[in-house]
């Protein structure tokens, strides 16, 4: 199915661990462009569901894409949400790319251990070394596990940096 935010788990994860060195904005658009070309599939009906989007070449393409865009669209995103209201949060262009690439890059890997149909080295070898290596259930447990835990740890690490901060500012 496009468009699942079950991918988002990871990318949580992986905010979670880099914190401002990562973009889960930028990620979460990753996905979204990884997936226009399956939702084109199902509209018309025609086509290869997981076709040249969902290999490591179709990946890297789409990573600069999404990077190129996502960098902007998310720092518009951030502001409308509120979340930069006071002081506007740019994001780095390194961040962007890294944030891409993870987003298109976990995206192929995730969905070549679910789908049959995904070619992940194409137009290298059509075989999918990654396909069943755990089952369907367990990686949508990884998945959702990842996020939760990646929530805990990035709200902990905030608390703590308070706390921090407080405890400077009330020595002061």
């Amino acid at each position: 199915m496009p468009f699942t935010p079950v991918h988002m788990g990871p990318g949580i994860l992986i905010k979670a661990i880099l914190q401002g060195s990562f973009s889960l904005m930028v990620f979460g658009w990753s996905q979204i462009v990884m997936d226009i070309q399956p939702l084109i599939v199902i509209l018309t009906g025609s086509g290869h569901l997981h076709g040249f989007s969902h290999t490591y070449v179709g990946a890297t393409l789409l990573a600069i894409f999404s990077a190129l865009s996502g960098k902007y669209l998310s720092e518009l995103g951030l502001k409308i949400l509120g979340i930069a209201k006071d002081k506007p949060i740019k994001i780095v262009w390194l961040v962007a790319f890294i944030s891409a690439f993870i987003g298109t890059y976990s995206h192929v890997l995730l969905d070549s251990i679910m789908h049959m149909d995904v070619e992940p080295f194409y137009p290298l070898d059509t075989m999918n070394p990654f396909q069943g290596f755990i089952s369907i259930e367990a990686l949508h447990k990884w998945c959702l596990y990842s996020g939760l835990v990646g929530a805990v740890i990035y709200y902990l690490i905030n608390w703590v940096m308070q706390l921090q901060s407080s405890k400077i500012h009330f020595k002061k």
